[in-house]
């Protein structure tokens, strides 16, 4: 079992001060544990409680011991939000290593049994925290129902910090991706190719941007697409041939995937995001590209970083034609959501009439049409490859841009493309008062009943 941690900005904040401080410190983070499959799971921090001065009974660089006062009141708080505590301290000194001691151990095989029982969660878990130059280094594991090592952690904020717990082997061909070394560095090389992407939509924004990712080191996908590839989509697709029409969308893309490069792992769904068993697939993806063109969709998608801190990065392509079919205007859009942002709906970036429509059944669709009750629904729209690979290109420089940071800061967070104009314009939005994207209201391990807070359809 491969266990990744995901924590926002501000508690990697309080982890790093942690691990930069002269002597051992001790906390406990609370986490909801969030299981995957059968070879992953997610423990998204929700708080970090410190173990209070008083509790100290030693506290040296080289030594930590604590009164059981610095960590029952946290295991209390664990079983009344039903989260996973997790023992925490430092080993101090930049270059540290974050390896368990022989004390350690044994720490660990105290705590075991009573942080489960206190808790009621039926698992322990342990973090050590260093740092290397000012970045955070870690080990760690979880113990119970869910066993296994703390593999990766993640970081999102402004910028987004993917990174593999201390002994983590490295399977990465740096003779492969020299050019891109060159450019981000081995760190940022190694980054890529330890992420799982979601793709939702896997046609001509999708395709290039899957392309783009594969090629730069991506290797792990989880591809969602319920519609099979039609001759139409030949012009757009990256990796379609004609034979391939009537397969699944997926299908095509991810075969040409693992075509690329050998190792390139291709999760395949065949159906739409508007359904719950398919849309809990991406809580295994690191980041999430928004590709598809329905608003139903992005209405569920939106809500992803606030509730599993799962960045978004959407794109959009919209091609204005006049009564003779004569192109007036070429708008591409890039937004990127992750706690801190305005979700989609606060950018009044989704039409709720229509993401209404998009969800009936062909037949009360129709009828609500034809009483006047509801808006019909666009026919097949403009597309062309140039316009969607543009978009797409924008999107991955934009994951670059917040694992590297070489744009300017605060970074904004949407981009629109007014191609006719050859002209991009930025802005930033903040979320509105009191809506799940508003950051005083967190809700990340929320949704325990509802998923993203939602309902569903059956």
């Amino acid at each position: 079992m491969s266990i990744t941690l995901r924590l926002n900005q501000p508690l990697h904040n309080e982890l790093l001060a942690m691990a930069t401080d002269p002597v051992e410190t001790g906390a406990v983070l609370l986490a909801r544990l969030v299981r995957i499959d059968s070879d992953r799971s997610v423990l998204i921090g929700t708080e970090l409680i410190p173990v209070p001065e008083e509790a100290y009974e030693v506290r040296t660089s080289q030594s930590l011991q604590v009164t059981s006062d610095g960590y029952v009141h946290a295991l209390k708080r664990a079983r009344s939000t039903g989260t996973v505590p997790i023992w925490v301290h430092s080993h101090p000194g930049n270059g540290s290593v974050p390896r368990p001691s022989r004390h350690d151990h044994l720490v660990n095989s105290q705590l075991t049994e009573l942080f489960a029982d206190r808790s009621e969660s039926d698992h322990y878990g342990f973090l050590i925290v260093s740092h290397d130059a000012h970045a955070l280094t870690f080990s760690g594991a979880v113990e119970g129902a869910v066993t296994g090592p703390i593999s990766q952690l993640s970081v999102i904020g402004a910028q987004w910090i993917f990174r593999a717990a201390h002994d983590s082997e490295r399977h990465v061909s740096y003779d492969l991706f020299d050019r891109n070394i060159r450019a981000f560095g081995h760190q940022i090389q190694d980054t890529i190719s330890g992420i799982t992407v979601g793709i939702v939509g896997a046609g001509g924004t999708g395709s290039s941007t899957a392309e783009q990712l594969a090629r730069l080191g991506v290797r792990r996908f989880i591809l969602i697409d319920p519609k099979d590839l039609s001759e139409s989509n030949l012009t757009r697709v990256y990796g379609s041939t004609p034979s391939d029409v009537g397969r699944p969308k997926v299908d095509v893309l991810g075969d040409h995937l693992e075509r690329i490069t050998p190792g390139v792992n291709v999760t395949r769904i065949r159906g739409s995001v508007t359904t719950q068993s398919v849309a809990e697939a991406l809580r295994g993806a690191d980041v999430v590209f928004g590709c598809t063109d329905d608003n139903a969709g992005r209405l569920r998608l939106s809500r992803l970083p606030y509730y599993y801190l799962t960045p978004l990065i959407d794109c959009g392509v919209q091609i204005d034609s006049d009564a003779n079919d004569i192109i007036s205007g070429i708008f591409g859009r890039v937004t990127v959501i992750h706690p801190g942002t305005a979700c989609l709906v606060c950018r009044d970036r989704i039409d709720f009439a229509r993401a209404e429509a998009e969800v009936r059944s062909a037949e009360e669709q129709t009828r609500l049409e034809q009483e006047g009750y509801a808006p019909a629904l666009p026919g097949v729209e403009p597309a062309v490859v140039t316009f969607t690979t543009l978009v797409a290109a924008t999107a991955v420089s934009e994951l670059i841009e917040r694992l590297v940071g070489y744009g300017e800061t605060p970074t904004p967070s949407e981009q629109i493309l007014y191609v006719h104009d050859r002209a991009s314009r930025v802005n930033t939005e903040e979320p509105h008062t009191h809506h799940y994207c508003d950051p005083t209201n967190p809700r990340v391990g929320t949704d325990d009943d509802m998923f993203l807070g939602l309902n569903w359809a059956s």
